[in-house]
């Protein structure tokens, strides 16, 4: 049998993140435009200075319902006016809510950017905020939590960021807030959120697509430039102070078929220098179906479909004090819950006495790196990306920098960031599953105190 050889891969072509050109409005918006040749989608992300620690005090959520009330009406539309606008131009709006800020994203094709703009604009000077609109996004998102709470990933991230923060920080609790904090927010709420946080002098603008034939000052002006408001008040960042000390929670799930597991610590934000060689080492531990964990635990040993490592930014600051999560996730079959958790913290040890391979180094650069310009294809996911980078305050061209110091990295050093992010004895460990049967097993694996919580 004759076999065809093994295509071999070409010269890269060389390629760099999208550099933006930056500007300010009168009003006082910073605006980052980058052009695309080709990209006839307009993408534009709208950061807003309106992070979740801003909320008041009881009202965890009003940040959520804030930004998903924006595309709900404004002073001269309802909100089925506003809806059928937006169909007209072809065009999605969403918005949400994070720990650094509101995020509007908007996409529509190049010839409709002016009508669509002219929308986005209008929802950010005058948003209705009707009661009965009000009523019925609070309602929405009340249904939405308990289905979220019998999720097994996101009761894990929920138990998992009550142990590894303090109750006095709002990172410590859920995201798009409780039962009891949600039901307390109406319509004056979210205007009062509103009022105290959106304005365009502390919110930047990026805009992203084939701008060949666009006269975007003149766009930008006749539409967000007509967006007022006063300047603001610098408001304090409070810091992020985490206890990760080695230890386990069950969280009970009677007959569970399956334990999810999310072990997790605080790390530094991506203004730190070992942020690049973080990433190409956590890649080779857990970010790919090769990578150390999967070889292991998915191939070796078939206790679960795939674990990942990964690292993500929760708060950034200017001055680089901001955190973090390193995290490794997954799900395993209940019986081998012991088992599959004796295999991970193997793999911990020998990755900290025996180091990463030359081989893997190069193979994950090779993915990190190379797969970028498919990553950045579109012009959402490059408005995305400069956006993340205005509410992390880090460079323009930070995300261009970041493959240049991946593709520089070497594997001792890319060793070194990935042991001191996962130290066995410095993870939180939370487990999902039915505590009768995972209780022991994990007890007698000595990784840390064991505690049972109710599900």
């Amino acid at each position: 049998m004759e076999f065809h050889p093994q295509p071999q891969p070409g010269e890269a072509r060389p390629w760099a993140f999208p550099a933006p050109d930056r500007g300010t409005l009168p009003n006082g918006l910073t605006v980052l435009r980058c052009h695309r040749p080709g990209q006839q989608v307009v993408a534009v992300e709208i950061s807003l200075v309106a992070p979740l620690d801003a909320e008041p005090e009881g009202l965890d959520g009003v940040a959520t319902i804030m930004a998903r009330a924006l595309s709900e009406g404004t002073d001269k539309r309802s909100a089925e006016e506003f809806a059928a606008e937006l169909e007209r131009c072809g065009a999605t709006l969403d918005a949400h809510a994070d720990h650094a800020g509101v995020r509007v994203s908007l996409e529509v094709p190049v010839s409709r950017l002016l009508k669509a703009l002219g929308l986005l604009a209008e929802a950010l000077r005058a948003p209705a905020f009707a009661d009965s609109e009000i009523e019925r996004l609070v309602r929405n998102r009340l249904d939405e939590i308990p289905h979220e709470s019998a999720n097994p990933g996101r009761r894990a991230a929920k138990e998992l960021y009550k142990q590894l923060f303090p109750a006095t920080l709002r990172i410590s609790r859920p995201r798009l807030g409780t039962e009891e904090t949600v039901s307390r927010i109406d319509s004056a709420a979210v205007r009062a959120f509103f009022d105290a946080h959106v304005r365009p002098a502390t919110a930047t603008a990026v805009v992203v697509g084939d701008l060949t034939d666009v006269d975007v000052d003149a766009v930008l002006a006749e539409t967000l430039g007509d967006w007022s408001g006063d300047s603001g008040a610098p408001r304090p960042v409070p810091a992020i102070t985490g206890d990760d000390r080695g230890r386990v929670v069950i969280v009970d799930r009677p007959g569970a078929v399956q334990t999810q597991l999310l072990i997790g610590r605080v790390g530094a934000d991506r203004h730190d220098r070992v942020w690049p060689a973080q990433v190409l080492g956590t890649y080779c531990l857990g970010g790919t179906l090769t990578s150390r964990l999967d070889r292991v635990l998915r191939e070796e040993k078939g206790y679960t479909y795939g674990v990942r490592a990964f690292g993500q930014v929760l708060r950034s600051t200017a001055d680089g004090t901001g955190a973090s999560l390193l995290g490794i996730s997954g799900s395993v079959d209940t019986p081998n819950t012991g088992p599959a958790l004796d295999d991970l913290w193997k793999v911990l040890r020998t990755l900290a006495a025996e180091g990463l391979t030359d081989a893997e180094r190069d193979v994950a650069v090779q993915n990190l790196v190379g797969v970028a310009p498919l990553k950045y294809e579109t012009a959402a996911s490059v408005a995305s990306t400069l956006a993340d980078q205005v509410e992390q305050h880090l460079a323009d061209d930070y995300q261009a920098q970041l493959y240049l110091r991946l593709a520089q990295t070497g594997t001792v050093e890319a060793t070194a960031a990935v042991v001191n992010a996962f130290p066995q004895d410095r993870l939180v460990t939370v487990l999902v599953g039915d505590a009768a049967q995972i209780e022991e097993p994990v007890r007698a694996l000595g990784i840390g105190e064991v505690t049972v919580v109710a599900g």
